[in-house]
């Protein structure tokens, strides 16, 4: 095999074109069986395997430098670049981590995780070079997918400016994690089908030289394309065709449902795992589903991940226009939910914890300033979300529960998510986000009977004294336990309180606590830093009352084990219920 004995990019340009393939064949049964036992991105990584080899035979890495795009498609650059194990063999198969990552080797220069920012990237690396007076190659490597991001189109704006060299690789496989939407995609396909030869050329009217390779799985075609702009002197686009998920069948059938894999049989494409039965994405899904058909004014908008609450290819054609996607572009999301908002619609957007990061003016400026009535659902804001450390669920709290007018809501049950997600819709006073609970589905079959509109009013469970467990969201039921703990350990009965508000005080429940509580604990699926139990603490600052704050510290956590990091910050209930005890 040629992939066991390459150890950098120098063994890859000892090999001929007859070789290359060879190896580009050995890459992709490497990929294939790595990703039937360990899952990760499949489709992107499959379609780039010539590209890469290609890159690596031209190029100098890591003198020339190359900035992959959310990184998604990074695997093969990692097995030419010395981490070939972390592929061949199991037991190295969590060595490295699913993106790019200057931890891991001085052929990838940023840790990347998020998607429109390699040409911003690579911008900085060229000005940088061109300001120190050295020489090299930059490459952006982005999907077309990616270039509907608004980061994106700022960077090509910006790009012709730098008057030095910047190579801009497109590669075009006509998707991003699902279907491309918006109207750049309408030259993208001009370009395809003319050969790149249409007068209308979006990277041309940005200042840009353009190539163009039709057939960007050819080794051969790739590689006298870099040649040909190898130590260029001016910005270029190069823009080649790929096919996603290229060598095996299911991927190249099924683009969307194999952007990224579980574990699979790898000659079937079958699921290990019983991916079925009820969780929080399918209840969205179906609660979704009845209020559009009931309602024409409702509409769900996502921005380039559409299945974030379910909404698979079969069921964005059933709700047709009311399923909007707006591309890789959250910022446009908030702010088109806004304008649905006022001029009367029902929008709901669906979004990971992780992405809404990127668009927070969107909701202080053009969202909660004008007080529309937006709804935002933040999936996967939990600890028990993503682990990557590009894609944490952490920060949401602290971001947007000091927004003023957000009204955020962190449910506990299947049933009070879903209550709230009506509430949402049908008010027409405040921008709600709801914190969809992180972990496995919660359920108690109780109707919920609770006014959200009676704003920063929490709940008291359970009634008891000396102590009081405010258990926020997904924490609730550590709450519960911790509270049974805390009893048996000191003889106290707790107080239990559920406060659903995560930006909100309920100044009246918690000044009655004085009159009989000692201790009052908080409880959070989030950082600790300017999150929720900070409000509370601030309100006891100036009486006896003792506060002890249970949540994560902040850190950039990556491809943690969720009970090492849960037992680290005290979070376990035979932690907390020891400290409630010293306190005590």
């Amino acid at each position: 095999m040629y992939i066991e004995n390459i150890n950098g990019p120098a063994d890859v340009k000892k090999l001929n074109i007859a070789q290359m393939t060879v190896l580009a064949s050995e890459m992709r049964d490497t990929l294939l069986t790595r990703l039937s036992r360990h899952g990760g991105h499949f489709g992107p990584n499959f379609g780039m395997v010539e590209a890469t080899i290609a890159l690596h035979y031209v190029f100098e890495s890591p003198k020339d430098k190359f900035v992959f795009d959310v990184s998604h498609q990074s695997y093969p650059h990692k097995m030419l670049t010395g981490r070939k194990d972390a592929f061949l063999y199991e037991e190295h198969y969590d060595d490295v981590s699913g993106y790019s990552s200057p931890h891991e080797s001085e052929h990838d220069h940023f840790t990347i995780g998020h998607t429109s920012t390699s040409v911003s990237l690579a911008c900085g690396l060229a000005k940088g070079r061109d300001l120190k007076g050295e020489d090299g190659n930059v490459v952006a490597i982005i999907g077309d997918g990616s270039l509907s991001g608004g980061e994106a189109l700022e960077a090509l704006d910006y790009a012709a400016e730098l008057d030095g060299n910047l190579i801009i690789l497109v590669n075009d496989n006509d998707m991003s994690i699902a279907e491309n939407h918006g109207g750049l995609y309408q030259n993208l396909r001009l370009l395809r089908e003319t050969g790149g030869k249409a007068e209308c050329n979006l990277f041309r009217a940005m200042g840009l030289d353009y190539r163009f390779v039709a057939d960007g799985n050819d080794i051969a075609s790739l590689i006298e394309a870099f040649k040909a702009v190898k130590d260029s002197t001016q910005p270029v686009v190069v823009h080649i065709v790929t096919q996603k998920g290229k060598g095996y069948a299911p991927a190249e059938q099924h683009k969307e449902a194999w952007h990224y894999c579980a574990p699979f049989h790898p000659e079937t494409g079958e699921p290990l795992m019983d991916m079925s039965g009820e969780c929080y994405e399918s209840i969205t899904l179906d609660f979704m589903m009845k209020k559009m058909q009931a309602d024409p004014s409702v509409c769900m908008i996502t921005s380039g991940t559409p299945t974030v609450l379910g909404f698979t290819e079969e069921m964005r054609k059933k709700a047709g226009r009311q399923f909007i996607d707006v591309g890789i572009a959250e910022e446009n999301a908030v702010a088109l939910a806004s304008g649905i908002a006022a001029n009367g619609g029902k929008p709901v957007y669906g979004v990971y914890s992780t992405f809404i990061q990127r668009a927070y003016d969107q909701i202080s400026q053009d969202l909660c300033i004008n007080s529309n009535a937006a709804t935002i659902i933040v999936a996967w804001g939990s600890v028990y979300g993503m682990n990557d450390v590009t894609h944490l669920g952490l920060y949401d709290i602290p971001m947007l529960a000091n927004i003023p007018n957000l009204v955020y809501l962190a449910p506990t049950t299947k049933e009070e998510y879903l209550a709230m997600l009506d509430w949402s819709i049908e008010q027409k006073e405040h921008p709600v986000a709801i914190r969809m609970p992180g972990g496995a589905l919660v359920s108690d079959g109780k109707a919920v009977t609770k006014d959200f509109g009676r704003l920063n009013t929490y709940e008291v469970k359970e009634k008891g004294a000396k102590v009081a467990v405010i258990g926020l969201g997904s924490f609730y039921p550590l709450g519960e336990q911790a509270a049974a703990l805390i009893k048996e350990k000191t003889g106290v009965q707790p107080t239990l309180i559920n406060p659903y508000y995560i930006t909100g005080v309920d100044t009246d429940l918690l000044e009655s606590l004085k009159a009989d509580h000692d201790v009052v604990i908080t409880l959070e699926d989030g950082v600790l830093d300017g999150g929720f139990g900070e409000k509370i603490a601030r309100f006891y600052g100036d009486s006896d009352v003792k506060v002890l704050n249970f949540g994560l510290k902040k850190e950039f956590l990556d491809r943690y084990d969720v009970d090492e990091v849960l037992k680290d910050n005290h979070l376990t209930a035979e932690q907390i219920a020891e400290d409630v005890k010293k306190v005590l």
